[in-house]
């Protein structure tokens, strides 16, 4: 079905209605009243047959189309047209950005944002109207196979990045922020239970879809795992106590894909709206939970209503314009691709090696280059799970390094051989080494494991006569090869040891990391002069590095996590457990409690220039500061403000409370406000169940570089 519907029909007529000042809720009881029972409780799950759309994607491909849920033509009603991410429109042949951990990197909502407005004119392009790709979970460990999605371990800049993203995509389809909540372990998604108390639940790991939900989010996706003892899609708690009676969000709930509920009537008594993306469980049950009366037929309406008021909300303030292929990946999206994974890549470490920092590199200087690595000519996008975009073309390292010095000779040392990349490195101008992961060491899992689980394979619907002989195969081996948690946050021992060598026979040299999250790089890392965080920078990842290494583009990223100096210093992690316990502590927060440093603290980046931040008072809910370019390049830096209160429940606790990225000419002294939120230090009280703000006077500020910054200011926001 189109998602531009008719203007003769009866949602077409609601439509208007709303934009001329009806109230959504009851334009969506009239529609949902000249349903019939059947297509009322069509609205509750997917269109397509279980077996037809299950197989297609395991042999096909996954959502090369969008999937439709809850349509209903003969009103013309769109249903979710559903396409996912977060790296770009997976439908089609779209833009592929940096992953969404790169982009956390920039610390930039308003880059983030204009992102968005790509990705939702290439989700309506190809047809759909929901886009399922705003991924915050939290990364409460470095070794979460899908660290890549979301955009760092902090609940304040996860939730203004993932509202940035809202706002982009909302202004052309609907947004799913995702996955409800905990979800963080990837092998052990489908049958891990979470324990975790409730000040630690609101404090923590829910403020960052509260921050989405009050941009207007159309949707939330509850997620796999299990939440003190209720699997998340079937979890009142969550999907009801919260969302609804303590948020006021009047959106809808969605499921995770296939494995996201255990019971369809217990689903839609706690509150979850729409099962995705087949009829499955809720085509099976529901219709007899609803006539026995195990299930609460007044949830059929409530539902429903809410599935078609988000239609019409979306579909009567959506912008109009004409949205054909020729927007899939086009120039103006390239060039933004380019600038995002230009900006997202973070300089950990440049020292002087013949009395100046070894990067940027002048082309006209460099006649010979070293390129050592397997991973400088692969297409190292990400993972290759459901966040996989399909763009038309795409760049290696190897490729940008060779376009950006057109005059050097390139030897490229494609084995992991220590002492082929040292004979090749003496023999050149500059070394770089590119190393890190790629979809086998960390991304989404769906192993052979997970598609012979026997109390997954019970939420399947029987198959019709045929299906058989010509599924088990299919089904049985599926998955097979998805990377899943990391077993280790180092590199490849092979690829430390071609550092090492490479190091020992050039001391100009670089090294450059393809990777999600924090890398361990104690064993290495003083040994190099360079260290590049890369990430996987989409499809213009190649130009984009060739910009950094020359000075065409400056390294503007900063941490959105820290990097800690050994795993002791870590949550504990078992990648296969049953059951697990989440505590408020990871992270910086984690690291300031042990009182250990960091490698690399939270925020932290350098840059080609060198910046200062003064004149810094508080006032309101805003800090205002002059940012100085004490350099004689123009760079970017991100003036970055932690909070701490002296008093309540953890005083003394370092959290981010604002940020801003801000251009500053060489030279030159640009005054910055940073909005303050006392909210990122909210406390929830047991007692009156809500989260309590601090008193003003009672929080005092560090304005500076990154967490622990030793320049910072210090002051009092009352």
């Amino acid at each position: 079905m189109s998602t531009d519907a008719p203007q003769s029909t009866a949602f077409a007529t609601a439509v208007a209605a709303v934009r001329g000042g009806a109230g959504v809720q009851a334009e969506a009881r009239q529609l949902f009243a000249q349903l019939t029972p059947d297509e009322q409780l069509g609205l509750l799950d997917g269109d397509w047959e279980f077996w037809d759309g299950f197989l297609a994607m395991l042999t096909g491909g996954y959502n090369t189309v969008p999937i439709p849920h809850a349509a209903v033509a003969r009103l013309g009603i769109p249903g979710t047209q559903f396409v996912d991410g977060p790296r770009g429109c997976v439908s089609g042949n779209g833009t592929a950005f940096p992953v969404s951990m790169a982009r956390g990197a920039t610390w930039d909502p308003e880059l983030e944002e204009r992102v968005g407005q790509v990705i939702g004119r290439e989700v309506r392009a190809v047809g759909g109207n929901f886009f399922g790709g705003v991924c915050i979970n939290l990364l409460r460990h470095p070794a979460w196979g899908r660290a890549q999605e979301t955009y760092g371990d902090d609940p304040f800049h996860l939730g203004e990045m993932g509202a940035a993203l809202v706002r982009g995509t909302q202004r052309y389809v609907m947004a799913c922020a995702k996955h409800y909540a905990l979800n963080s372990m990837e092998n052990a998604r489908f049958t891990v239970d979470v324990t975790i108390d409730e000040a630690t639940l609101q404090d923590v790991y829910l403020p960052h879809f509260k921050r989405t939900v009050d941009e207007g989010v159309a949707a939330i996706m509850s997620a796999y795992n299990s939440v003190n003892g209720e699997w998340a899609g079937q979890n009142r708690h969550l999907l009801t106590e919260v969302l609804r009676d303590q948020w006021g969000w009047d959106g809808i709930t969605v499921s995770d894909f296939i494995w996201g509920l255990r019971d369809a009537g217990a689903s839609l008594d706690a509150g979850l709206d729409l099962e995705e993306p087949f009829r499955q469980q809720r085509a099976q049950h529901l219709a007899g939970q609803l006539a026995d009366g195990s299930a609460d037929r007044s949830g059929v309406e409530r539902s429903g209503v809410r599935m078609i008021a988000a239609m019409l909300r979306s579909y009567a303030a959506r912008e109009d314009g004409a949205f054909g292929p020729e927007l899939m990946a086009d120039d103006d999206a390239r060039a933004l691709a380019r600038e995002v994974a230009a900006r997202a890549m973070v300089l950990l470490r440049n020292e002087p090696v013949g009395g100046a920092p070894l990067l940027p590199l002048d082309p006209a200087a460099v006649s010979s280059i070293a390129v050592i690595g397997r991973l400088a000519t692969e297409v190292n996008q990400g993972d290759h799970g459901s966040s996989d975009v399909r763009p038309p073309s795409s760049t290696t390292p190897l490729e940008g390094i060779t376009a950006a010095f057109p005059g050097a000779r390139i030897v490229h040392v494609a084995d992991d051989d220590p002492a082929a990349a040292a004979e090749a490195a003496r023999q050149v101008d500059v070394a770089i080494v590119v190393a890190g992961f790629t979809a086998e060491d960390e991304g989404e899992y769906v192993g052979s494991d997970t598609m012979n689980n026997p109390d997954l394979l019970a939420l399947y619907p029987p198959r019709p006569d045929g299906v058989r002989a010509t599924g088990d195969e299919v089904v049985m081996t599926a998955g097979e090869g998805f990377g899943g948690d990391r077993d280790s946050l180092r590199l490849r021992p092979e690829q430390e040891e071609v550092i090492r060598a490479t190091v020992a026979a050039n001391p100009r040299t670089v090294v450059t990391m393809v990777a999600a999250g924090p890398v361990l790089t104690e064993a290495w890392r003083q040994e190099v002069p360079t260290v590049l965080l890369q990430w996987y920078a989409g499809m213009e990842g190649g130009p984009a590095l060739g910009d950094v290494l020359t000075g065409a583009a400056e390294p503007a990223g900063r941490l959105p996590f820290s990097v800690p100096t050994s795993e002791e210093h870590l949550p504990f992690f078992d990648r296969d457990a049953t059951a697990i316990t989440y505590d408020r502590w990871h992270g910086q927060r984690l690291l300031d409690r042990l009182g250990v440093e960091a490698a690399y603290p939270h925020g932290f980046g350098l840059s080609y220039t060198s910046f200062t931040i003064g004149d810094v008072t508080a006032a309101g809910a805003a800090v205002t500061a002059t940012v100085t370019n004490t350099g004689d390049r123009d760079g970017r830096h991100v003036v970055q403000v932690y909070g701490r209160t002296g008093t309540g429940g953890y005083p003394g606790e370092r959290l981010l409370v604002g940020f801003r990225s801000v251009a500053v000419p060489a030279g030159a002294s640009v005054p910055v406000e940073v909005p303050v939120s006392l909210l990122a230090l909210a406390r929830w009280d047991d007692d009156r169940r809500e989260r309590v703000l601090p008193d003003a006077t009672d929080v005092e500020l560090e304005v500076g570089a990154y967490a622990g910054d030793p320049q910072a200011a210090v002051l009092r926001l009352g």
